[in-house]
């Protein structure tokens, strides 16, 4: 019951991290006046520098993205090699707390990446709760990673194309 509330709790802070950043109502273009002649055949060279400029800056949070759930792939597997030595009974809660912790850390790094990537950080996420899910059922689980393992590789692909 406290695992469940644990993750729920995580899960409910990362949606709300996530939506603080999210304004579904732009404000600037909605209230500006008509422009002037001359202003509107100066307006899609200004809109094409700002979509180059968006897509650069898209592109470098797409990178930062990866990186860092990459490192968070990675610093979850060494907590959860940490926490497999501790053996059972007790060690599968500590194994399927990793699992959670480590696909929340995932999920809130993903908010900023292009959509390849966030769908293969979801697919990645999803078998982290899998995995933590089958070791809580469990003090002998030994779950295969292969799902797991296959959604990093799709997450690779995604961020090589970014």
């Amino acid at each position: 019951m406290n695992r469940t509330r644990l993750v729920l709790t995580g899960l409910a802070v990362a949606a709300a991290i996530a939506m603080s950043g999210c304004d579904p109502q732009p404000e600037s273009e909605g209230t500006a006046t008509s422009p002037s002649p001359a202003a509107s055949s100066a307006a899609p060279t200004s809109t094409a520098a700002s979509t180059a400029a968006s897509t650069a800056a898209s592109d470098a949070a797409t990178v930062k993205a990866c990186a860092d759930i990459k490192k968070d792939i990675k610093d979850n597997a060494t907590k959860i090699a940490k926490a497999e030595k501790i053996g059972p009974p007790a060690g599968h809660f500590a194994v399927s707390a990793q699992w959670a912790a480590g696909s929340v850390a995932i999920l809130a790094h993903s908010m900023a990446a292009n959509e390849a990537v966030t769908a293969a950080s979801e697919k990645i996420q999803n078998e982290m709760m899998a995995l933590s899910d089958a070791y809580n059922k469990s003090a002998d689980a030994k779950p295969s990673k292969k799902a797991l393992e296959a959604a990093i590789k799709e997450l690779d692909t995604a961020c090589s194309a970014a």
